[in-house]
């Protein structure tokens, strides 16, 4: 008897207290950009070309804008996209740098830089990369577009929906090679988001654009001969910390080029559009990148702060535990002392259920000299329930045989 009568009373006690809506604590904290500005003067950099940017790849800090949003012709800089395609295929598994490709046609009647790939000839999708990242081989670029969506056209559709999903609010493509055509435009800025993309998503891309010469081989009807690439990115050779990215040329779009070096931790985006001559393009790039490399400190929390669990009230679960949403990074231009940055991790003592996996339950703040500098979410690393009554029910019981 006075089994069940605890047994009344304690379940009475938990259903008094349990929660009676459907709410999750979190933490209020207003939303505030991952990095400070702190732009610096750009009045020494002198560009010829009348449209540039400098970014720094890991926070996407504008280090230098001159007239950025121009809409212009890219030439083969649009081939950055193109590979962005490419290797999100990859990613997906959807196809293999072992795969075979067959030229078509239309894909061997393109004209501008190529490799004269001919019709029916076979290259694998790793050759296919080198030809469109080190010659600029147009006719590589529609050979892939094919091989991933059936059609150039429906390539292209897909470039224009993955530049939108980047913000490249300045572009519309109308081909995937870039020879000149009505409609077909982009800015440097929107150069700069594509080559971010490329760059910090799929760094391997490197391993292309940092050849300088290699041979592939033509298997034809004719038999077997040996073809050269040459890289038209020069900065390669010129520049000591060039890595990429790509170049491109027309009649119309003149000389263009996305430049992109790495010294120490610091990667940069150089973007040089519409310059008169090949050689102001790579003097603009190799400008723009010594400037950033002269006035970029980065700050990178390499060893955050470990995470506590966090109570739950009224879930299937007592505590959930948490996660950072990644690693923070501050770019500085301003020459301050980096040792002075802390960090402050901002949590709720408690969240009710339900909670959601991946939710923001919190943040860390940075702060440097007093002033936030930025921040990184917290996420709740797993989803937590509401308790019914029969979790209150079973958990009663539970207690009470453990007596």
């Amino acid at each position: 008897m006075h089994i069940f009568v605890s047994l009344f009373l304690t379940i009475s006690l938990l259903l008094s207290s349990a929660p009676l809506r459907n709410t999750t604590d979190q933490a209020e904290v207003p939303t505030v950009n991952e990095a400070d500005s702190n732009a610096p003067d750009t009045g020494a950099v002198n560009i010829s070309a009348p449209s540039a940017i400098l970014m720094e790849s890991s926070t996407g800090t504008i280090l230098y804008d001159k007239d950025a949003h121009a809409v212009l012709r890219p030439a083969s800089i649009t081939k950055i996209m193109t590979l962005i395609l490419i290797f999100d295929a990859l990613e997906k598994q959807a196809i293999s740098l072992e795969d075979e490709v067959s030229v078509s046609e239309h894909a061997a009647s393109m004209g501008g830089s190529q490799v004269y790939l001919e019709p029916g000839e076979i290259q694998t999708v790793d050759t296919m990369i080198k030809c469109i990242s080190v010659a600029s081989a147009n006719d590589a670029c529609v050979a892939m577009a094919e091989f991933i969506a059936g059609s150039e056209e429906a390539f292209v559709m897909q470039m224009n929906e993955r530049a939108a999903g980047l913000g490249m609010t300045d572009t519309n493509f109308v081909n995937c090679c870039g020879l000149d055509i009505d409609g077909h435009v982009t800015s440097a800025y929107d150069v700069a988001l594509m080559s971010r993309e490329l760059i910090t998503r799929y760094p391997q891309i490197h391993d292309y654009t940092t050849i300088w010469m290699e041979n592939i081989t033509h298997v034809t009807r004719r038999g077997s001969s040996e073809f050269g690439l040459t890289n038209t990115n020069k900065l390669i050779k010129q520049y000591p910390y060039a890595n990429g990215l790509k170049t491109g040329s027309t009649g119309l779009a003149k000389y263009c080029v996305s430049a992109t070096a790495k010294k120490d931790d610091i990667q940069l985006i150089a973007v040089i559009m519409a310059a008169p001559d090949y050689k102001i393009r790579f003097q603009d790039a190799s400008s723009l990148l010594n400037y950033g490399f002269g006035i970029c400190r980065l700050y990178q929390d390499n060893s955050p702060a470990p995470l506590p669990t966090l109570t739950v009230k009224g879930g299937i679960l007592d505590n959930v535990s948490l996660r950072y949403e990644g690693n923070f990074s501050y770019l500085d231009t301003a020459g301050s002392d980096l040792n002075a940055i802390t960090r402050e991790i901002q949590l709720p003592e408690e969240v009710s259920a339900p909670i959601e996996e991946g939710a923001e339950a919190g943040r860390v703040v940075y702060q440097l000299n007093g002033k936030e500098i930025g921040s990184l979410r917290i996420l709740y690393n797993s989803g937590v329930e509401k308790a019914s009554f029969k979790d209150y029910l079973m958990r009663t019981l539970e207690l009470c045989f453990s007596l």
